[in-house]
């Protein structure tokens, strides 16, 4: 369904699918691409698969297809590389000339080869420069520790010399030279590794280290201030600088084997102070000069992909719509002489001119010597659903399409969903004060629909701002059916005029209707706001909603077997109408009709007749005088007129109809079972809704026909009873909304109001204020939504609707969405 592109078209119909026909083109093979191009813009035309038995490698232009999906690659590549970047494509490219498909082929490989390279080369010198940051961080902090050390040694040889000084005896040279050549003989050489090792790992690989070696080594750890993006991973993250020392080549062995396992960076060092400033030097300037090469290297990188992105929504379309082309010409048929190819599709009516006009402009701008063959054909087959909707109907319309797709030429429920859906919804939801806020949140989605349109929303947010014009209307009937209620956030005012009512005395103030007498007119419009806040406004409200539940609920189940009505006689269904739609409508208006007539009686004559007596005594006692619950004469006849007839519907739902079509089966099988074909759309509308009830070849069971009779006879009966109940939804709904407004108002922002406190005061309003949106225009919109849903897919369309159609889907470029195909 959407919106029909391109040229002027008929008046909008909802009600019943656009009239289809199938169509078939011959076109040439040297303006096969250019003619489907030109219907993909042109977008009213549905191609059938006549390869269907054909695998994807099979097909002529599988190849053309395999090109054009390495050319969508390497543009994600571009839009993913863009994206890390840090800025995305612009919606709208620059409009350049018409770009062919094998030259940007070529340039976007030249493109993907050029930004590999680039990405290869940064993150080479990138490794680089964090390998250096890495390698000074370990110069200046193990630089520290061996300075500190040679400090402390220094300090502690200087103490030593200073106590022997003041020891000396005659003997002292000698043992001196004694203890100097054995600690030469004793001495034992120690090596060092120094890296970087992750802070997270740093208490495992210090006890790993020294059950490792047995506790032969010395591990000195310095954590880093700053976090430090590690060279191989490319993650920041935290980390310590350590220097081991250890002594023999086994243990080293065994730490450079622990430094591999714990991800920890080694880097070589030298003791000597002055080689350690020198390294710590050089070091420095080559990580300057590597940031000056990286930051221009990124700059050039930046560059070309800002050149990209300038035409990457171009080349993006353009891709998409040569996939799309070569797809469907993959679905058309080759001729034996293998210069023409034959197209098969479906297309409304209405659209023939203009798919002529493009045929012909493809032919001549492909400079082909043969123009396409376009002819109508003939068949049997049920055509696909079509109904044009713009963007205030087609919400609507999904909310029906959800249930199911109306078959070809079938009733539509969508043209009465667009009142009655929010109508439902704003009786089960009716409160001024909330439509008005409610009206304020989709008004914001209207008026920005166009910058929204092009966005990237999330998932709820999308949703509503599909449904934002359903949103809108309801949010109108909560205001139309919020004043007939008289509530305001459940604050009742004298909107258009002063009450009718007044009390007797001071003392009535919160009595019922025995206090009060009538001193006015009687208030124009809406519930009068007296019967708010006395003990008999939930009676009377009561029975108001729950009256007008049950009046709009078999006023919708009437309109439901009226469609009915247009769909047999539309289809040729004689039978449905004598034997479905004339029954159907004596029962439901036989019982609940009449409910509805004595509801509407019982407000206009203000009677105290029980409605409840009446209508149970009708069936236990429909003999019984009816006494001070009748109201009008000869009403205990009119009810005994009513009973037989609903009695009688149904065995007349039940039995004629099978017989009936039995014998229609046997007329046919005596030579009366085929005629000729008037039309095109007569053959349509006959078969595509083809009764299963025997109308064919197959063999005619009556047994099965007539459990399937029985069955629909039962359903409509209990479904009569059931479904009135279930309309009472409504009622119920409808007082639990105003509940809970009348719960928030009273308990939290009157009691808040109460203490005179302006703290609490503002935490009341604060409360009333998330109540009120997160409860009831969250939560209560939402529940009274799908309980709406609900009536129109179980209650009301399951009168008439099969919803067993396909939807038409035409071959249209302007149906691209931003996903990749």
């Amino acid at each position: 369904m959407g919106d029909v592109r391109g040229g002027c078209c008929p008046p909008m119909d909802l009600f019943r699918s656009e009239s289809m026909q199938l169509v078939q083109l011959i076109i040439p093979i040297e303006s096969a691409h250019r003619t489907v191009a030109y219907l993909g813009d042109l977008g009213l035309l549905q191609f059938k698969d006549l390869n269907s038995e054909k695998s994807p490698f099979q097909r002529t232009y599988a190849a053309q297809i395999k090109k054009c999906g390495e050319m969508a690659r390497k543009l994600r590549f571009f839009k993913e590389q863009m994206l890390k970047a840090g800025f995305s494509p612009p919606t709208k490219s620059e409009a350049q000339g018409a770009i062919d498909v094998d030259d940007l082929e070529v340039k976007l490989g030249e493109l993907e080869a050029e930004l590999i390279e680039m990405n290869a080369n940064g993150e080479k010198l990138q490794r680089s420069y964090n390998e250096l940051v890495e390698y000074k961080l370990v110069l200046e902090k193990a630089g520290e520790f061996f300075a500190s050390a040679q400090h402390s040694a220094a300090a502690q040889q200087r103490e030593m010399e200073s106590r022997q000084t003041g020891e000396e005896s005659i003997e002292t040279p000698l043992l001196q030279d004694q203890e100097t050549t054995i600690d030469l003989s004793k001495q034992v050489k120690l090596g060092f590794i120094t890296g970087l090792v992750p802070r997270e790992k740093s208490m495992a690989f210090e006890r790993i280290l020294f059950r490792a070696t047995r506790g032969n080594v010395f591990l000195k750890q310095v954590p880093v201030e700053d976090p430090v993006t590690d060279p191989v991973s490319r993650e920041k993250m935290e980390k310590n600088v350590f220097v081991v020392f250890y002594s023999g080549e086994r243990a080293k062995n065994k730490i450079l084997k622990i430094c591999e396992a714990f991800g920890a960076n080694r880097y070589p060092f030298a003791e000597d102070l002055g080689k350690q400033a020198l390294m710590i030097t050089e070091v420095s300037g080559r990580i300057t000069e590597l940031k000056t090469t990286i930051d221009a290297g990124s700059l050039h990188r930046d560059n070309l992909l800002r050149t990209i992105g300038d035409q990457f929504e171009q080349w993006n379309l353009k891709v998409k719509k040569e996939k799309s082309i070569y797809h469907t010409l993959n679905m058309l048929s080759l001729d034996v002489t293998k210069k023409c190819l034959v197209a098969e599709g479906w297309s409304p009516v209405f659209a023939t001119k203009q798919i002529q006009e493009a045929l012909q402009r493809a032919a001549f701008d492909s400079n082909s010597q043969v123009g396409t063959i376009f002819q109508v054909l003939r068949t049997r087959e049920s055509p696909p659903t079509y109904f044009r909707t713009n963007k205030f109907t087609s919400a609507f319309q999904e909310i029906v399409d959800a249930y199911g797709v109306a078959k070809y030429q079938e009733a539509n429920p969508g043209v009465y969903t667009i009142i009655t859906f929010p109508f439902l919804f704003a009786v089960m939801f009716g409160d001024w004060g909330h439509g008005i806020c409610l009206l304020l949140a989709t008004l914001y989605f209207i008026v920005r629909e166009k910058k929204l349109s092009s966005q990237k929303l999330g998932d709820i947010t999308e949703m509503t701002f599909g449904g934002r014009y359903v949103i809108m209307m309801m949010a109108l009937f909560s205001i139309y059916t919020g004043l007939i209620y008289n509530e305001f956030f459940s604050v009742p005012f004298e909107l258009f005029g002063r009450s009718a009512y007044a009390c007797r005395d001071l003392s009535c103030w919160d009595a019922s209707t025995v206090g009060l007498i009538k001193v006015r007119e009687t208030y124009p419009f809406g519930v009068d706001p007296a019967w708010h806040g006395t003990r008999s406004e939930l009676p009377f409200l009561n029975s108001l909603k729950m009256k007008m539940s049950i009046l709009l609920g078999v006023a919708q189940m009437n309109l439901g077997i009226i469609l009915s009505y247009f769909n047999g006689t539309f289809f040729g269904h004689s039978l449905n109408i004598w034997f479905q739609f004339i029954p159907q409508m004596i029962f439901l208006n036989s019982l609940f009709g009449y409910l509805s007539l004595l509801i509407i009686v019982k407000w206009c004559t203000g009677s105290q007749a029980d409605l409840y007596h009446v209508m149970i005594y009708m069936f236990l006692s429909p003999t019984d005088e009816l006494g001070e619950n009748q109201l009008f004469p000869g009403q205990k006849t009119v009810q005994l007129v009513l009973l037989l007839l609903a009695l009688v519907s149904v065995p007349w739902m039940l039995l004629p109809k099978p017989f009936l079509l039995k014998k229609q089966h046997e007329n046919r099988h005596q030579g009366q079972s085929y005629a000729p074909l008037e039309s095109t759309d007569d053959t349509l509308h006959s078969e595509a809704n083809h009764d299963s009830h025997g109308h064919g070849h197959e063999e005619f069971e009556f047994s099965e026909v007539f459990v399937h009779q029985l069955i629909h006879t039962i359903e409509f009966v209990l479904g009569a009873v059931s479904n009135t109940a279930s309309y009472l939804r409504l009622w119920a709904l409808s007082l639990a909304h105003s509940e809970l407004s009348v719960v928030f108002y009273e308990k939290v922002l009157l009691l808040a109001w109460g203490f005179n406190n302006i703290i609490i005061l503002i935490v009341g309003i604060i409360i009333f204020i998330f109540a009120t949106v997160g409860v009831l225009l969250v939560m209560e919109t939402l529940s009274a939504f799908l309980h709406a849903l609900r009536l129109h897919w179980v209650e009301f369309q399951n009168k008439f609707y099969e919803g067993d159609g396909y939807k038409f889907y035409p071959f249209s470029f302007a149906l691209f969405g931003d996903e990749d195909d």
